[in-house]
C-alpha cells in the first residue's frame, strides 16, 4: 500500500476514534483528575502566543519520564540555559514530569496523531528538535516534523522481536517514520539491529538512561528503618501487572505461618482499590500505604499484607524489601525493568517473560543481581528461602550494587550526540 494513502486511512481512523479517545479520558479523571485538565490540547489547541526555540522531549508515561530526568540532568550539566518542552500522554507521566521543570521550560500532552492537531501543536511551539522516549514513533509526527523541518530523535530506543514482526506487518505507516528518524540512540547492540531494521538510517549504541536516574536515599533510609521496625523480612511483588496479585495471593495463602509480610505495588495507581479488594477478599490483613503520613501505625506493622498505593516512592519500597519479584514477567507481558531495583540494592527473582528487557535482566543475572525462575509458585518459594538467608540476601545487594554502578554513562553519551542536533553546545 502507498505510504500516502496508508497515512489518508490511518488518520481517518483517528479521526473517528478522536471522541471515544476524548470519553475515555473523561472517565478516567474521575479517578485520576489530570485526565480532565487541558483536554484541548490533545487535538492541538494552545493558548497565548506561540513560544519557540526550546527542546521538546517526549516522555509518554512515568516510566519515560523518569528515564527522561537522567537525559535533561545530562542536557542541563552541557547547556545551562537550556529551555525544555516536556510533553506526556498520562497524568502519572505529567505529574512526574513537574518536577523536572525550571523557569522558561513548558509542559503540556501531546496531541493525537492526527494531521490538523499536530500541525497545530508545532506551529505553536516551534521546537528547534524533537527527542521521542523508547518506542514513539507517530507516523503523522514524523511526516509534519520533516515538513516543519524539525528533526526528530529516538532515545532511549529499544524494538522487540515482536515489535519488530508488528512493524513489519504495518510497514507502510511505520517503515516512513522510522526513516524520517534523524537518528536513534539505542539501549543495546540487538535494539540497534532492529530498529536498522526498521529502516532507520542512523543507530547508535549509547545504553539505558535508567542506570543513570538518581535514586533517593533517604527514601531508601527510611523503607529500610521500616523493615527494622517490623522485625520480619519483606517480600515483594513490584510493579505488579494484571492477574500476578491474584496468583501470588492464592500462592502466599498456601504457605505455612508465621510468613514474611507481603508487599504489593502495582504499576498502574487506577489498579490500587481493586487491588486492595482482593487482598480483603483473600482473608489476609491489609495496610494501605497511603493510610499512613509518616510512621506505620501498628496495626500497619501487624498487618499481613502491604499495599503500595502511593506515588514516587520506589526506592522506600525496595529499602524496604529483602526480597522482590519482578512484575510483568510472571505473565506474558515482557517483564518490568529492574534497573531501579538494582540502583537501590534490592535482590530481584524474574519469572519467564522477560523479553522486554531482555538485556538489562541478562545482565543482572549474570552479575549475581537477580534470579530467573520458572514460575510464581517457584519464586515464592525462592523468595522464602531468601528472606530467610541474611547472608545470601546480603550477596545479592552487593552485587546488584556493583551492577548498577558498572553501566551508568547513557546520559552522557545522549546529551553529547543531542545538542548538536539541536544547534546548541557543541554544534
Amino acid at each position: 500500500m502507498p505510504e500516502g494513502l496508508a497515512l489518508a486511512l490511518y488518520a481517518a481512523a483517528l479521526r473517528l476514534l478522536t471522541p471515544f479517545y476524548l470519553l475515555r479520558l473523561w472517565r478516567r479523571g474521575a479517578k485520576e483528575p489530570l485526565y480532565r485538565q487541558a483536554l484541548g490540547q490533545r487535538l492541538g489547541l494552545f493558548k497565548g502566543r506561540p513560544a519557540p526555540g526550546r527542546l521538546w522531549i517526549h516522555a509518554v508515561s512515568l516510566g519515560e519520564t523518569r528515564a527522561a530526568s537522567a537525559l535533561i540532568a545530562a542536557l542541563r550539566e552541557r547547556d545551562p540555559g537550556l529551555r525544555i518542552l516536556l510533553t506526556h500522554s498520562t497524568a502519572t507521566g505529567r505529574e512526574a514530569g513537574q518536577a523536572l521543570l525550571r523557569d522558561g521550560d513548558a509542559q503540556t500532552w501531546l496531541p493525537y496523531d492526527t494531521p490538523g492537531a499536530v500541525r497545530r501543536f508545532l506551529r505553536h511551539w516551534r521546537p528547534r528538535l524533537g527527542v521521542l522516549m523508547e518506542t514513539e514513533v507517530w507516523p503523522v509526527l514524523q511526516r509534519e516534523a520533516q515538513r516543519a523541518g524539525i528533526g526528530m530523535v529516538l532515545a532511549n530506543a529499544r524494538l522487540s522481536e515482536k515489535s519488530l514482526r508488528q512493524g513489519r506487518r504495518f510497514a507502510a505507516l511505520l517503515g516512513p517514520a522510522a526513516r524520517r528518524m534523524a537518528l536513534a540512540l539505542a539501549q543495546t547492540e540487538a535494539d540497534a539491529a532492529r530498529i536498522r531494521a526498521m529502516g532507520t538510517a542512523r543507530v547508535e549504541v549509547a545504553g539505558n538512561l535508567k542506570y543513570d536516574i538518581a535514586v533517593d536515599p533517604a527514601l531508601i533510609a527510611r523503607g529500610q528503618a521500616w523493615a527494622a521496625r517490623l522485625g520480619r523480612p519483606v517480600l515483594m511483588l513490584t510493579v505488579s501487572r494484571e492477574g500476578e496479585e491474584k496468583a501470588l495471593l492464592d500462592e502466599w495463602l498456601k504457605q505455612p505461618a508465621p510468613r514474611p509480610l507481603l508487599a504489593i505495588v502495582p504499576r498502574h495507581p487506577q489498579r490500587f482499590d481493586e487491588i486492595a479488594g482482593l487482598i480483603q477478599a483473600s482473608g489476609l490483613r491489609l495496610a494501605r500505604r497511603s493510610s499512613w503520613r509518616a510512621e506505620p501505625p501498628a496495626e500497619a506493622l501487624a498487618a499481613d499484607v502491604w499495599l503500595g498505593d502511593s506515588m514516587r516512592e520506589m526506592p522506600l519500597y525496595y529499602g524496604l524489601a529483602g526480597v522482590a519479584l519482578l512484575g510483568g514477567s510472571f505473565e506474558p507481558l515482557g517483564g518490568q525493568n529492574l534497573i531501579e531495583a538494582a540502583a537501590c540494592g534490592c535482590p530481584v527473582l524474574a519469572g519467564p517473560h522477560t523479553f522486554n528487557f531482555a538485556e538489562a535482566t541478562a545482565l543482572a543475572l549474570a552479575a549475581g543481581a537477580a534470579q530467573r525462575c520458572a514460575t510464581l509458585a517457584d519464586a515464592v518459594s525462592q523468595g522464602l528461602a531468601l528472606c530467610a538467608d541474611a547472608a545470601a540476601r546480603d550477596g545479592m545487594s552487593r552485587n546488584a550494587l556493583a551492577f548498577s554502578a558498572a553501566h551508568r554513562g547513557a546520559a552522557a553519551r545522549m546529551a553529547a550526540a543531542i545538542l548538536p542536533l539541536a544547534g546548541g553546545v557543541g554544534s
